[in-house]
């Protein structure tokens, strides 16, 4: 049977998938905090067991019958959906991974989810499903028109989840993050991806003389600058909007979007500045040529999010989100 909506969220198992990767193994950590019941489904294709204090099923979301034996054995009451490839210069490489890893694994944990009356879910999307901005700060109810197959793949998953909460009762939020970075302020869990494509940690590690100068593309966009513009929001604030959005779909029936930043804008150049005030070295950079698709601007209206789930991030400052990227870089463990 689904849960009932008056049901206590602290009483509640929550079925974690993708919960090996970088966002996921943080909102796992912060679940098991709560004391809460986890269970996490992952293929480990690119997560790390070792980030994980939690029982692991190794699975993936496109084999039915794993599915049904996962939720069979754990009877969640609620699903957190974080798995999903995530590279956009992949994607346009290979688009039919793309739709076949995230969308036809989306459909099938829906599928799963509704056979085992499994009624809520708190599913991670993206701004790329924006595609090229028309104004910002972006607000929710900018049109949808996604530029390549992983912003796509997303919005394709978010017509499916709203049309199973139209069709089969699904309560679902999905929360459009902008530009994901730091790490669990103890250094104890942090972003580890190979290959390594998100500007603050190949920045870190070209100042700290593990990586290659950092490749800086575009320096003529219609910025203060020059150079791209992007919303940096932390992990563990993208947590805290997963829990809050449980909450939510304890009073809310239906489908519902938010999206989730910090309402402030960060230049390539002016992180570049400060992971020189953290760490104290300067990043070594080299010019690029512009990426294709590159918007000179995103930065997230987020004040949805703070109306109806009462969410505000706590790291407002790019030098704190840095410093806790940096603790995790200095003696990562994974």
């Amino acid at each position: 049977m689904p849960p009932t909506p008056d049901s206590d969220p602290a009483r509640m198992k929550i079925a974690v998938v993708g919960g090996c990767g970088y966002i996921g193994a943080h909102m796992v950590r912060v679940l098991v905090e709560q004391g809460l019941d986890v269970a996490v489904l992952d293929n480990l294709s690119t997560g790390h067991r070792e980030a994980v204090a939690a029982p692991i099923v190794e699975a993936d979301l496109r084999d039915p019958q794993a599915l049904d034996a996962y939720f069979a054995d754990v009877r969640p009451d609620a699903v957190m959906h974080f798995a999903a490839k995530a590279l956009v210069a992949e994607s346009v490489a290979q688009p039919a991974l793309y739709y076949d890893n995230n969308v036809v694994g989306t459909l099938r944990l829906l599928q799963a989810m509704q056979r085992h009356g499994v009624a809520r879910l708190v599913f991670s999307s993206t701004c790329a499903t924006y595609g090229v901005p028309t104004r910002t700060p972006i607000d929710e109810s900018h049109p949808q028109a996604p530029i390549n197959p992983y912003g796509a793949s997303k919005w394709m998953c978010e017509r499916m989840i709203a049309d199973a909460c139209a069709a089969h009762g699904l309560r679902a939020v999905s929360l459009r993050y902008f530009n994901a970075a730091g790490a669990s302020p103890d250094g104890s869990v942090g972003e580890s991806h190979d290959p390594e494509t998100h500007l603050i940690p190949n920045a870190l590690r070209a100042a700290a003389g593990s990586g290659p100068p950092l490749r800086v593309h575009g320096r003529d966009y219609p910025t203060p600058d020059g150079t791209c513009v992007r919303d940096y929001v932390h992990v563990l604030d993208l947590a805290d909007a997963h829990l809050r959005a449980l909450r939510y779909l304890e009073r809310n029936a239906g489908a519902q979007a938010f999206n989730l930043g910090s309402e402030s804008g960060h230049s390539v150049l002016q992180v570049l500045e400060a992971v020189h005030r953290v760490v104290g070295f300067e990043v070594p950079f080299e010019w690029a040529d512009r990426r294709p698709g590159d918007p000179p601007v995103l930065v997230a209206d987020s004040s949805q999010a703070r109306r109806e789930l009462g969410w505000t991030p706590r790291y407002r400052q790019i030098e704190e989100i840095v410093e806790t990227a940096w603790r995790w870089h200095r003696s990562p463990r994974y």
